[in-house]
């Protein structure tokens, strides 16, 4: 089976956002360009680590440019999306992999999302190259998000992706853990509950 990939160069809006309550949220990216949408769920740990790596891969490139490449040092306020995922949200699959990387000559970030598979490896060595080779696979690999970003519009996206990430249950004071609506059982407490 071929793999299917899902190319957004350039993307009209590409998002992370969420569905749900926190501490119940699903996360999702989303890209859109015109009436086609494409929605991949993923963890909150894979959000946040995607916008902090892309935060810094543009701080990097910037750096060894000497602030010749169209990467501005901040998020432009023109580019704010502050808007819900468009509906209906349907999810696409879910992500294993991720990749970054920086085209310099397009000038354009490159967001590579690959779909969540089972590999069977004896070894962490074994595991890494059959990681690779599925990365590598163009004709056979696993589903796949590929979206194209100028600077500008990954900056974006890397700053409201914190925002989510940050909008969730507020971290009990002692134990750094998220808090519950109706509290937590705080171990720095030893079981005493905290209230919200």
């Amino acid at each position: 089976m071929s793999r299917q990939v899902f190319l957004y160069d350039p993307p009209d809006r590409f998002v992370a956002g969420t569905v749900g309550l926190p501490g119940r949220r699903t996360f999702f990216l989303q890209a859109v360009a015109g009436s086609r949408v494409t929605s991949v769920a993923l963890e909150k740990t894979q959000v946040a680590a995607l916008a902090e790596r892309m935060d810094e891969l543009l701080d990097e490139v910037v750096r060894r440019t000497g602030g010749s490449a169209s990467v501005p040092a901040v998020s432009p306020a023109e580019n704010t999306d502050t808007a819900p995922l468009d509906t209906p949200i349907e999810e696409e699959f879910r992500v294993g992999t991720m990749a970054l990387a920086w085209d310099g000559e397009e000038q354009r970030m490159i967001v590579e999302a690959q779909a969540l598979v089972d590999l069977d490896a004896d070894s962490e060595e074994d595991l890494a190259e059959a990681e690779e080779r599925l990365l590598q696979d163009e004709e056979n690999g696993p589903p796949m998000l590929r979206v194209r970003l100028t600077g500008a519009q990954a900056r974006a996206f890397a700053k409201r992706a914190l925002d989510v990430v940050n909008a969730g249950r507020p971290p009990c004071p002692l134990c750094s853990l998220p808090l519950d609506p109706e509290g937590h059982v705080c171990p720095r407490q030893n079981g005493y509950r905290r209230g919200a």
